[in-house]
């Protein structure tokens, strides 16, 4: 059974951190890219972060760029977004989804976590 599992939201203050973690499990992590996506109360889905199936690249929104870092653990199952200096702008339900790198595979969403910086 495929899963991804989100954790590590909550409330923050203006100007603090979190660190968001996505576990994965039922297919086999290294064949896929990993995005962290978020969605803020009656707004679009808006790509934040991606990275590669190695961890060794990665590409932001301008939006969170220099404040963010996504990073993977291919022998955990699992990647991370640490989100410092949060804005209340910041604030959305992020979610995490697996993109195949081979052209046969299936996208994987989880089921979200929510995000919410205090001013």
């Amino acid at each position: 059974q495929v899963q991804l599992v989100e954790s590590g939201g909550g409330l923050v203050q203006l100007g603090g951190s979190l660190r968001l973690s996505c576990a994965a499990s039922g297919f086999t992590f290294s064949n896929y890219r990993m995005n962290w996506y978020r969605q803020a109360s009656g707004k679009g889905r808006e790509l934040v972060a991606t990275i590669n199936s190695a961890g060794d690249t990665t590409i932001y929104a301008d939006s969170v760029k220099g404040r963010f870092t996504i990073s993977r653990d291919n022998a955990k199952n699992t990647v991370y977004l640490q989100m410092n200096s949060l804005k209340p702008e910041d604030t959305a339900v992020y979610y995490c989804k697996a993109v195949p790198i081979y052209s046969n595979g299936v996208n994987y969403w989880g089921q979200g976590t929510q995000v919410t910086v205090s001013s």
